[in-house]
């Protein structure tokens, strides 16, 4: 979370960076939905007017809620995967299990990115660099699973031709040839369980279901991990939350 002093400093220095700290907090308390420019003003102890000359409308306000929610998490991700090393599955566990810690220490920010649409919110193309983070370390650590040998070619392909729009196969570098054609859909795959986990561990959906959720956080990461052929060590310390 941010830190009180920090935050205090930023608000006294710089109008936007402080108009988004009063955002986050109402956040915490009302949700996105609830989150108006008088709101902020109110939480922030500024004039409507000033809040205004800096994000005109509630929608400029939740874009750069949005953007900040997604380079943040992107970070912590990026961070995992380079202090992690080899092999492929270490670089993966650590860096989804940076994503998760992010995503307790910040609850309201990830139901802002992951949890129900905003009533009348349409997220705007500047959105997608910073959203396109977390899905780009998922592809740099399978290219290089796939570049270094690590992988397992899959026992059963996916029929048909590639299912993919251009933008996804850019981002993974290139399509792969046999037997790995099929390894971008997979690592999709991959992305969509991570988030799906997040989301019912934050959610308390899995609380009642398994008695240790850092663990079981682990062990479905290496069961999604393995529909890409990628073996993630398990064992070691898992994550504290």
């Amino acid at each position: 979370m941010v830190d009180s002093g920090a935050r205090a400093a930023d608000e006294n220095t710089d109008p936007r960076t402080g108009i988004k700290s009063s955002a986050r907090r109402l956040l915490v308390k009302l949700g996105a939905d609830g989150l108006s420019l008088d709101a902020v003003a109110g939480e922030s102890g500024l004039a409507v007017a000033d809040v205004q000359a800096v994000f005109p409308h509630r929608d400029d306000l939740l874009t750069a809620l949005v953007v900040d929610a997604y380079n943040e998490s992107g970070a912590a991700m990026e961070q995992a995967d380079r202090a992690a090393g080899a092999p492929a599955g270490a670089r993966l566990l650590a860096a989804t299990r940076a994503l998760r810690r992010w995503s307790f220490d910040n609850p309201a920010e990830f139901t802002l990115i992951y949890g129900s649409p905003v009533p009348g919110y349409h997220a705007p193309q500047d959105t997608v660099p910073p959203a396109s983070r977390t899905p780009a370390v998922l592809a740099g650590i399978v290219r290089a699973a796939l570049e270094a040998g690590e992988l397992t070619p899959p026992r059963r392909a996916v029929p048909g031709p590639p299912l993919l729009r251009p933008e996804a196969v850019e981002l993974f570098g290139g399509l792969p040839e046999a037997p790995f054609a099929d390894v971008i859909e997979r690592g999709i795959v991959l992305w969509s369980s991570l988030i799906g986990l997040l989301v019912f561990q934050v959610f308390s959906r899995t609380h009642d279901s398994v008695r240790d959720e850092s663990a079981f956080f682990d062990f479905a990461v290496a069961v999604a991990a393995e529909g890409i052929g990628l073996v993630v060590p398990l064992g070691g310390a898992s994550t504290s939350v």
